[in-house]
């Protein structure tokens, strides 16, 4: 089987193209960019050991190249254009889109595994979840049905979140013993989990002056009194066998999970003035488990093979 990548420039693309050198049932049929067609894929992934170059491709342009499945790296807004053209082209093809056009698309599956691993088998057209909406969800999932009130998520990420068109939140000068809060209201992560979830949550996001990984804390409130050592054991039986998960009572920190596909949760908190009020840590790395190696679980699985393939060092 093989995949197409559309936008293999950026940040995500190159870090597909690396899981993608590795997988044992997965070729690469093309990689496109604009901007850099004609380049070695290797220039932009270190990892790739093939001759292959970027090359220019349009929508119009998708009929002439053949793969099972299509996954489009392209910017917020413009992926309608490419899903059409390609399920016109290729009606049994695979697209994943990387991109917020179709999470609140109700034709599209959403790619959280842990959620939605039935549905994701044999999928045709998939969407890929926000990296803080993925941290988010997973941390809010397995008390969700306890929830009362509106949880609140304090989230702080690389700067590779920001992409590569320079600006403040993405410049290692201007973060320099700095943190920048930004879209503090109505961010599309914000969005994203309250539509997924079916109740509101608030979400402020930070830029920090690492590149790669997000952390976040979560603070919510539930209808009955808990304790740390429960907490612990409710995630524990949520995400027993999920294999890219780990659960633990000490509170997870970004560089456990640089680099690698998986989310760690922890740091149970109960505040012992109001053991309903719970405090609860997230991590993952933005450009893995929160992009790249989520959209490789769920080609895996869209594909019938087995979710982790390519994903193991």
């Amino acid at each position: 089987m093989n995949l197409a990548l559309v936008g293999g420039r950026g940040y995500t693309g190159a870090e597909l193209l690396s899981l993608l050198a590795r997988h044992p049932a997965l070729s690469l049929a093309l990689a496109s960019s604009g901007s850099q067609a004609g380049m070695p894929v290797k220039d932009a992934c270190p990892d790739w050991t093939g001759d292959e170059t970027f090359v220019a491709l349009a929508p119009e342009g998708v009929g002439a190249a053949e793969a099972d499945a299509w996954v489009l790296a392209v910017p917020n807004g413009v992926a309608a254009d490419w899903a059409n053209a390609i399920g016109a082209a290729h009606p049994g093809a695979v697209i994943l889109d990387l991109s917020a056009d179709y999470r609140f698309d109700g034709g599209w599956t959403y790619g959280l595994p842990e959620r939605h691993r039935d549905a994701l088998r044999g999928a045709k057209k998939i969407s890929n979840p926000g990296c803080y909406a993925t941290g988010m969800q997973l941390a809010l999932l397995p008390l969700l049905d306890r929830l009362t009130g509106v949880p609140d998520a304090f989230g702080v990420s690389g700067y590779s979140g920001a992409g590569k068109t320079p600006s403040p939140n993405n410049d290692p000068e201007h973060l320099r013993d700095n943190l920048l809060p930004y879209k503090l209201a109505g961010h599309v992560h914000e969005r994203e989990v309250s539509h997924q979830l079916g109740r509101p949550v608030r979400f402020m996001p930070h830029v920090a002056a690492f590149f790669r990984g997000i952390s976040l804390t979560l603070s919510l409130d539930l209808e009955e009194e808990t304790t740390p050592e429960a907490l612990l054991a409710d995630f524990e039986a949520f995400y027993v066998g999920e294999p890219r998960v780990t659960v633990r009572q000490g509170i997870p920190e970004v560089r456990d999970v640089q680099g690698t596909p998986d989310c760690h949760l922890g740091g149970f908190t109960v505040d012992a003035r109001d053991p309903r009020r719970v405090t609860i840590v997230a991590v993952l790395d933005n450009l893995l488990k929160g992009a790249a190696s989520q959209a490789l679980q769920n080609l895996n699985l869209a594909l019938g093979l087995d979710e982790s393939m390519g994903l193991e060092a």
